[in-house]
């Protein structure tokens, strides 16, 4: 078991090129695009059959007590329930109303054009979603864990020797308010002789 002295040295050691001994940094979080809906709970089985129509807040009306839709912008979305009773046709409009809020998500992912590549061959890294919405000035800063660092959103690079390398991608940038310092997420890459 570490102590927390021990991992938090780690953790600083992470971010320096070519360090191959320190822990690696998390997973892609993934843009959340995608959201569900349930109003399974709001039937009332004394009002008979009804309809749930919701609208999604960019134009598209889906029915079902159960939906789900993924949006195509990152934007922040007013969901509303309109309750239809399908024996008197009577609408309840607004019946419930959700806030769906896209626009402020951290996405923290990047894509490589090959998983495993042969020694010298090159390799394209991308991050176009990623982003910190609470901050400014963003740099995106990869390190390839050979002792090479690259910066910006779309990068290229050769491997020298054979392993399997963890390569990182870290977003830093400055407040205001609670924008944090520095986040990192990491992918594997094979080279083989």
């Amino acid at each position: 078991m570490l102590a927390l002295g021990s991992l938090l040295a780690g953790t600083a050691r992470a971010q320096q090129a070519g360090d191959t001994l320190s822990v690696q940094c998390p997973p892609p979080r993934l843009l959340r695009q995608c959201v569900d809906f349930d109003a399974t709970r709001a039937f009332d089985p004394k009002v008979g059959p009804q309809t749930f129509i919701w609208h999604l807040g960019d134009g598209t009306t889906l029915t079902g007590p159960k939906v789900s839709y993924c949006y195509k912008e990152l934007k922040n979305y007013v969901v509303t329930l309109d309750v239809q009773n399908n024996r008197t046709k009577e609408i309840r409009e607004a019946e419930k109303t959700y806030q769906v809020s896209l626009a402020d998500q951290e996405v923290l992912d990047f894509t490589q054009s090959a998983t495993r590549v042969h020694v010298g061959e090159v390799v394209t890294f991308e991050a176009p979603t990623a982003v910190l919405p609470a901050c400014e000035n963003l740099q995106l800063i990869w390190d390839y864990r050979d002792g090479l660092q690259g910066r910006g959103r779309k990068v290229t690079h050769s491997f020298r020797k054979p392993g399997t390398f963890y390569v990182r991608l870290s977003l830093r940038a400055y407040g205001p308010g609670t924008c944090p310092s520095s986040h990192c997420v990491s992918r594997e890459i094979v080279v083989v002789p």
